[in-house]
């Protein structure tokens, strides 16, 4: 049988995959392998992105700074409608942590402030907030909704366009590299290419090992949801994301109701992820004591996969032990947000061995992404 031999086989349909062979598919023939029946199904699937600058280490702010500007202006038909849209995030604390918030107000910036705001204006901002449960609070007017799902899609449409051929519900099941080229098997059929990028999410380290490369540590962890009906009279169109800083608890709201998490981070191993009944029976017991959302019914709840390695910065670039295996993983709970910068990263790097020259000017440097840092 003769294969086709593709120049990348990106192992992983998420918004890390889809960007990926977005950029890499428009000088080269590329192919997605994806294990699920769908894209995007275990966490950009689940994801309720923000876009802010001011989240994250160092290294991801950087990163973040250098998405924006495709968010804010995508390429030429990638996308019918805005990426982003208004929404801001008010940061409150409880009576007595009044200091937790100094370490978020220190991050503002003259293009992205964060300012002090009293608690009679958070309420009258967000009347469901209890006023004896508020110390402190800030509020971020930039932060903006990340449209995740036409994110995705307009990659997945662009990077098919490109030539791009995209397999779904076919679980890498072994590699083999012999001859300069690898051998991509799966439950189905098998594939060949000259490189592997490697961008799938929770399973990265176990894509890792059936190839023999470095193990780089990533860590899955647990994000439970909920979605609730907001207060009558509430106008979820002109709230703000809600975060506590006491606990790391959020509210965002979503298509006229409200997605409340506890802002777990529950290590588990990588699988289909499940809310926990007794996560989400806490949670709607917190809710009812913090706020004054009633809870008559859950609508919905779920959870998500938010993968890290120990520093919680992305891990991008080439492996140290197996050729022509490229890492895109350890994007944590940031990666819808740097998908388009960490996207022309990874091509960088595989077409030049170099980062772009924005990334450059940043101060941001290969080894800062790649696996060397790890060992």
């Amino acid at each position: 049988m003769r294969f086709v031999i593709y120049d990348f086989i990106v192992i992983g349909a998420g918004i890390a995959g889809a960007s990926a062979a977005y950029e890499l598919s428009e000088h080269s023939k590329v192919l997605i392998i994806e294990a699920e029946s769908q894209s995007g199904y275990h966490s950009t699937g689940r994801s309720a992105a923000l876009f802010t600058r001011n989240y994250g280490t160092p290294l991801v702010r950087k990163i973040n700074a250098l998405s924006e500007p495709f968010f804010n202006a995508p390429p030429e038909y990638f996308t019918d409608n805005p990426l982003l849209s208004p929404r801001g995030a008010l940061t409150i604390s409880n009576p007595g942590e009044e200091a937790k918030l100094d370490a978020t107000l220190r991050l503002s910036t003259k293009q992205n402030p964060i300012i002090e705001m009293n608690v009679q204006t958070a309420i009258a901002m967000v009347p469901f907030l209890r006023v004896d449960r508020i110390g402190r609070a800030i509020f971020e007017a930039g932060v903006t909704d990340i449209q995740v799902a036409a994110l995705l899609q307009s990659y997945l449409k662009g990077t098919k366009n490109r030539g791009t051929n995209i397999v779904t519900n076919e679980p890498v099941i072994a590699l083999n590299h012999m001859n300069d080229i690898w051998t991509v098997t799966t439950g189905k059929n098998t594939y060949q290419t000259k490189t592997i990028i490697n961008a799938a999410g929770a399973w990265a380290d176990e894509i890792g090992a059936l190839a023999g490369a470095f193990q780089i540590g990533l860590v899955a962890k647990r994000r439970t949801a909920i979605i609730v009906d907001a207060p009558p009279d509430c106008d979820t169109d002109g709230l703000p994301c809600i975060d506590f800083v006491s606990n790391e608890a959020y509210i965002k709201p979503e298509a006229g109701k409200l997605m409340i998490s506890p802002g777990d981070a529950t290590p588990i191993p990588p699988q289909d992820v499940q809310p926990d009944e007794m996560d989400v029976a806490i949670l709607a017991d917190w809710i009812q004591h913090e706020t004054h959302i009633p809870i008559r019914r859950i609508s919905h709840s779920w959870a998500g996969l938010r993968s890290f390695v120990a520093d919680e910065n992305p891990v991008v670039g080439y492996d140290t032990v197996v050729p022509d295996f490229v890492w895109h993983a350890g994007q944590g709970g940031f990666g819808i947000m740097m998908a388009p910068a960490l996207a022309r990263a990874l091509a960088a790097i595989c077409f030049e061995h170099k980062l772009p020259a924005d990334f450059e000017a940043s101060g941001i440097i290969v080894t800062d992404l790649g696996i060397s840092r790890l060992t």
